[in-house]
């Protein structure tokens, strides 16, 4: 660039570093309908926001003639902006630089921008598409890498932290992916390993680590990181702005109110076409959920995943809601080890971010199965239990079937410091089913009847009218109050009004020890 003034010198660096990448490599990204990194970040910011850092920017290794290939930037752009009006942090891996992989400035760039984001406490947006680290450098970058880990952890809890999987992402990269709050897939492009496909275990059948390495849906639907799935770059950007405004900026702040023209006291009465009483008849708990609360606002995450339990966001009243449900459909709603562990990250991490949680409970209890309970089953139900009984922000539930034994417990009951319980009138809430109940009650009795099946019915009307009903746990206090389904909405967002303004008192200690 000799001979060049200072401002042609300035448009020649900008101009490079704007374009660092492999032509043949933005070639096949473009021709694939991808977009690059840096378009990643333009089109998720509000226009003319964007704020870029360390720009110019390259590694300074000399071994395996990287000397010759010095691409500004390192294979990262970084920066803040705006998205909707709210400023946030954002990094994007660029594929066509080394395959996005982690060298020790590319590093230094997420670190010092995960350090801007903790200091200033906004939310991250990272997108993915690197291959690991670099093996180019060697050692350089493996301590940087450690600290993007470390600050990954220490912003865990304080800011939402949302990673968007566009490309392959292995080793370390796959490692902070994991340490985020919400993982959106690109389903066509995005893939994630922890081992390259060069660093395969022997004793692992090949073909199977093909075949799961080859489906990107394999983390939506099988392994449960990825909450979220979409079928190109636009929608997994369009899906991480939706999921981000149901968040606040930070740990200390509300997330915004966003009212529609649903009004707050309106009749929920297309429940009652959905659930008949007294009728064994399966229903989808998402069609309830859809109409209790604001119109067009639930965003389901993790829907393929454990889908005995329903986890997502929505508005109740314009304000930010985390869901949980029972999925009668599927398992007759009883949890198993996956459901449990979903639901009780889901929960905690509405906790951490002042997310208000409302329940729906349909649950018989816990799966009854050897393979089951040795799989650590006990474990897992504990985590939902702690995390519920844990949480301080609002907790209101809403048992609209069975909720039975361990189900009740650990499904955010009155004994777990739940704010606000009701029961429709078709709710059951007992120690199990009545029909084993009575079984074990009355063994001698029946066993010596002479008409077995008469003095069976009768006993078991017997204990259905003194348990096996929702006025029985209301008598004690257990539930608020018995409601038609139809006042569901209008109910909840009453007692949530009061609620948002709950503060609730913790003794001191250095950090739980939740049942990892």
């Amino acid at each position: 660039m000799a001979g060049l003034s200072n401002e042609e010198n300035l448009d020649a660096m900008r101009f490079d570093a704007n374009n660092p990448g492999e032509r043949k490599r933005l070639e096949n990204i473009r021709s694939s309908g991808q977009q690059t990194s840096r378009e990643r970040i333009i089109n998720i910011l509000d226009e003319k926001t964007f704020v870029e850092v360390d720009a110019f920017v390259n590694h300074r290794s000399a071994i395996n003639n990287l000397h010759l290939h010095r691409p500004l930037g390192d294979g990262v752009v970084a920066g803040y902006g705006m998205i909707d009006g709210r400023r946030v942090v954002c990094f994007s891996q660029d594929s066509s630089v080394f395959e996005g992989s982690i060298g020790e400035m590319h590093a230094r760039k997420i670190v010092k921008i995960l350090e801007f984001a903790e200091k200033t406490l906004l939310p991250v947006i990272a997108i993915w598409d690197g291959n690991g680290e670099r093996p180019e450098e060697g050692i350089s970058s493996l301590g940087p890498s450690g600290e993007i880990l470390n600050l990954m952890v220490a912003c865990s809890g304080r800011i939402p932290l949302i990673s968007i999987i566009m490309g392959k992402v292995t080793g370390v990269s796959a490692l902070a992916v994991g340490l985020s709050d919400f993982v959106i897939l690109n389903s066509v492009n995005g893939n994630m390993t922890l081992s390259s496909e060069n660093n395969h275990f022997d004793y692992n059948p090949k073909e199977e680590i093909e075949d799961f390495s080859e489906h990107a849906t394999s983390h939506f639907i099988r392994s449960g990181v990825a909450c979220l799935i979409a079928e190109d770059d636009t929608s997994a950007l369009e899906l991480a702005s939706d999921l981000l405004s149901y968040f606040p900026d930070n740990m200390l702040s509300k997330s915004p109110v966003l009212k529609n023209d649903d009004i707050w006291n309106r009749n929920c009465d297309e429940i009652n076409k959905i659930l008949h009483y007294g009728q064994e008849k399966t229903y989808d708990v998402r069609d309830i959920i859809k109409i209790i609360f604001d119109k067009k606002t639930f965003l389901e995450l993790f829907s393929d995943y454990a889908s005995n339990i329903v986890v997502g966001l929505a508005r109740l009243d314009g304000i930010s809601i985390g869901i949980i449900a029972n999925q009668a459909s599927v398992l007759e709603g009883r949890l198993d080890i996956k459901s449990s562990v979903k639901a009780a990250r889901f929960i905690r991490t509405c906790d951490c971010f002042n997310i208000p949680i409302v329940t729906l409970i349909d649950s018989p209890g816990f799966l009854p199965e050897v393979a089951h309970e040795f799989g650590g089953a006990i474990k897992a139900g504990a985590k939902l239990l702690f995390a519920y009984s844990e949480a301080t922000v609002p907790k209101l539930s809403v048992v609209i079937g069975k909720a039975y034994g361990g189900a009740y417990m650990a499904m955010g009951c009155k004994q777990l410091n739940s704010d606000y319980n009701i029961c429709w009138p078709s709710g059951q809430i007992t120690v199990m089913k009545s029909k084993d109940a009575v079984n074990i009650i009355h063994r001698k009795e029946l066993f010596n009847s002479e008409n077995h099946h008469k003095k069976y019915k009768k006993l078991l009307n017997k204990y259905n009218e003194k348990f096996d009903d929702s006025y029985a746990a209301a008598k004690k206090g257990w539930i608020d109050d018995v409601i038609e389904p139809e006042m569901t909405r209008k109910n909840l967002i009453k007692a949530l009004r009061p609620l948002l303004s709950k503060k609730e008192w913790s003794p001191p200690k250095k950090h739980d020890n939740m049942p990892l």
